[in-house]
């Protein structure tokens, strides 16, 4: 099990990024189908955290409204809603709040600290990094952060989110004195690291951006987009069906190949360097991602796909399976790893390549 849970944040803003106005009602910044939107994300969730401020300003009830999600989720071997999650300083909350009323509640606080609910330790002060370990232990594989500012921008800043949806509303709060998404602070998502944006939605009159922001989950991204493209290759009865993806630091697409695009010989990561300019800086802090390990032999081209690696400068490169001892006994990953490049195998998506390709294996 993972020393943590995956962490997905969500909120809705407006134009001007605030969370809320400073009226005593909450501002409705969304609508009824984003807010079934949520219900589903909810319900794939093992937990549901949101920070003790929240708790008093907004009285969430966080839990899944659908009956038939909550009938799933029991099926599934779970209880009808999530683990309700919370963080606190002073442990001054209402016993009678909704948080409290139904379903399993985790309150985090420091050493000594007094609050309703279920309180966990966490030394002197409450550290996500506990907080996420301590769930991790009690079986939570997958947490929501459904706010606010203070809590969001712990997580932001520690670098433990893998992934946002951002709803913005089309509307101007306009008053610095409200709650906005996030504080100041140190985030690792600038200047030439920046979070990848993989769907925008409209939904109603309001529009849902969606981040990956781990390092992790970005590779998943573009790897999957890279197995999506083998299944483009026309077909052959002498080699791999394999997808390349060139993406550069700030996660801007250099180019794409996939096998035998272009003529009946070349391969995925050829054919996608081949579309990059040789001198293009982009290529120093660049990730090749292929579906199949880069080959370290061939016999229709003066050049291997690993050499045309090594010789464009790649750093980085990221594949899903191995290359079958088919054809010939493949080591592209050993000679990429020993000219300094850094080498990722993500394993969990072999079996989506080995599908592609099952007419050779």
């Amino acid at each position: 099990m993972s020393d943590r849970p995956y962490v997905l944040l969500s909120c809705a803003i407006s134009l001007d990024g605030y969370l809320d106005d400073t009226t005593d009602r909450p501002l409705a910044l969304s609508n009824a189908d984003d807010f079934d939107r949520v219900d589903e994300v909810r319900a794939g969730c093992d937990a549901i955290l949101v920070g003790a401020n929240t708790i008093r300003r907004d009285n969430p009830r966080l839990l899944v409204r659908d009956p038939s999600r909550r009938a799933a989720r029991v099926a599934a071997g779970k209880p009808e809603n999530p683990v309700k999650v919370t963080i606190t300083t002073s442990g001054d909350l209402d016993p009678n709040a909704a948080f409290f009323a139904t379903g399993e509640q985790l309150v985090y606080a420091p050493d000594g600290v007094r609050a309703p609910g279920t309180v966990v330790g966490t030394g002197e002060r409450v550290d996500p990094h506990t907080v996420l370990a301590d769930l991790a232990a009690r079986g939570i594989r997958r947490l929501l952060v459904e706010g606010g500012t203070g809590v969001m921008t712990e997580f932001l800043t520690a670098g433990l989110a893998d992934e946002l949806h951002l709803v913005v509303a089309p509307l101007f709060v306009g008053d610095t004195k409200a709650p906005r998404f996030v504080h100041d602070g140190r985030f690792p998502w600038d200047g030439e690291r920046r979070a990848t944006l993989v769907e925008v939605r409209q939904i109603g009159n309001v529009a849902l951006h969606r981040y990956l922001l781990s390092q992790s989950e970005v590779d998943r991204h573009w790897l999957g987009v890279a197995v999506e493209l083998s299944r483009r290759c026309p077909p052959s009865a002498g080699a791999f069906d394999v997808g390349a993806v060139v993406v550069d630091a700030k996660g801007d697409v250099l180019a794409r190949g996939y096998s035998r695009d272009v003529d009946g010989a070349v391969h995925a990561e050829e054919s996608a360097l081949s579309r990059i300019d040789p001198d293009d800086p982009r290529l120093g802090g660049a990730t090749m991602y292929s579906s199949l390990e880069p080959c370290s032999r061939r016999r229709s081209r003066p050049r291997t796909c690993t050499e045309l690696i090594l010789a464009a400068g790649i750093p980085r490169v990221v594949f899903a399976l191995r290359e079958p001892a088919t054809f010939v006994d493949g080591e592209g990953a050993e000679l990429l790893a020993a000219g300094g490049v850094e080498v990722v195998e993500l394993p969990d998506l072999a079996d989506a390549v080995r599908e592609v390709n099952r007419r050779l294996l």
